[in-house]
């Protein structure tokens, strides 16, 4: 009698375990034929080149007095410029250093100016730029020069493209009075062929008055 229930019980359980056999080789057979990711058919993505670079040319701490005491924050005075022609300035305050760089980060980006170079690299003409006690001259150097600058002034120009400039500061040395200084010059800058227009005459006499 336990022999023939053995017999009956195996006779059971083999169509299961073929069963089950079948079930596996189906699931792996399934699974070579899957299709790819999704995520292969993505193209992929392309980082945004930020065609402007900033510097932090300053940095202070300031102080309000109020009623219940001094309350600290930092100024910053950010340039911005794209080695193109185009720079901008930017000034900031918050009670941290990096929000404040990036309030006049933000700000240097808004307010461009655009910059006249010649060939070489250099500005059309000389030029003084004011801004309060400070004063900031430039004067344009042939090729291969550099920027005979430093400070404030040497990033306003190097941001803007300028490659090759004489400058000299005078009177007030603050951060923020060289960098005005040096936008009122480049501001103020022409070219000959925005005087031939204002004037009513070519390019050629413009340049032959200036020989």
């Amino acid at each position: 009698m336990q022999e023939n229930e053995k017999k009956v019980q195996e006779k059971v359980e083999q169509p299961k375990v073929e069963r089950q056999a079948e079930g596996n080789n189906n699931r792996h057979f399934h699974g070579n034929n899957k299709r790819p990711a999704r995520a292969q058919h993505r193209p992929a993505r392309q980082e945004k080149v930020d065609p402007f670079e900033e510097r932090t040319v300053a940095v202070n701490r300031v102080s309000k007095t109020v009623k219940g005491g001094r309350n600290m924050r930092f100024a910053s005075l950010v340039v911005a410029g794209n080695h193109k022609g185009s720079v901008g300035m930017g000034t900031g305050k918050a009670k941290e250093v990096p929000d404040g760089i990036k309030k006049a980060s933000e700000r240097a980006r808004r307010n461009q100016v655009n910059v006249p170079i010649t060939a070489s690299g250099s500005i059309p003409h000389t030029i003084i730029g004011r801004h309060g006690a400070c004063k900031v001259f430039l004067r344009p150097a042939p090729e291969g020069t550099g920027i005979v600058a430093g400070g404030p002034v040497r990033a306003v120009l190097e941001l803007a493209g300028i490659t090759n400039i004489y400058s000299k500061v005078y009177g007030s040395r603050t951060a923020i009075n060289m960098v005005r200084a040096t936008f009122n010059a480049i501001e103020n800058l022409q070219t000959a062929e925005k005087v031939a227009s204002l004037r009513g005459k070519s390019v050629e006499e413009i340049k032959s008055i200036k020989q």
